[in-house]
């Protein structure tokens, strides 16, 4: 392995524990990467150098075939990527706020994976500001895949859930 693709993945590595984040996930291609820390989880933190981060997932392709044994205490996986046989629709945020998959803490959730939804049916929320939102599906089908944690931040844009249309 090249000595600069190590590095890189190091410096990637170091990037995640200077700014307290816990888990990390990227995807390009054919490669799917996924950094996971031991211990407790940890929230990001606010000042988070996004211009850093981008260069070193940019480079990070490359580092990601490196041995996992190079950094203790990180898991880093490499798998081809699921054939596009079928094209999945994504339900994405339309605000910036915490995603909540259930109504209040103790209920159920609002939609489980497998199940089948339709055009309106309410899928979660996304809290801003004090507003519960409740984020619609915008497509009838089946649930494949829940995409955001309950209780954790989420993006303008940012993928929520997969769905199988019909």
């Amino acid at each position: 392995m090249d000595v600069n693709k190590l590095q890189e993945l190091r410096e990637l590595v170091e990037f995640l524990k200077a700014n307290e984040i816990a888990e990390f996930d990227m995807e390009q291609d054919d490669l799917k990467v996924r950094i996971k820390f031991a211990g407790e989880p940890q929230a990001a933190a606010g000042g988070v150098d996004l211009a850093h981060l981008s260069r070193l997932m940019a480079s990070a392709p490359a580092a990601a075939s490196a041995p996992v044994a190079a950094v203790p205490a990180v898991v880093v996986e490499s798998a081809p990527a699921a054939a596009p046989a079928e094209t999945l629709h994504e339900v994405k945020s339309p605000i910036v706020g915490t995603f909540y998959e259930s109504p209040s803490p103790g209920t159920p959730s609002f939609v489980n994976v497998g199940d089948q939804v339709e055009v309106g049916q309410v899928l979660c929320i996304v809290e801003a500001m004090k507003l519960m939102n409740e984020i619609e599906s915008d497509v009838a089908g089946e649930v494949v895949k829940r995409i955001a944690i309950s209780g954790q931040p989420v993006e303008y844009g940012q993928p929520l859930f997969a769905i199988k249309a019909r």
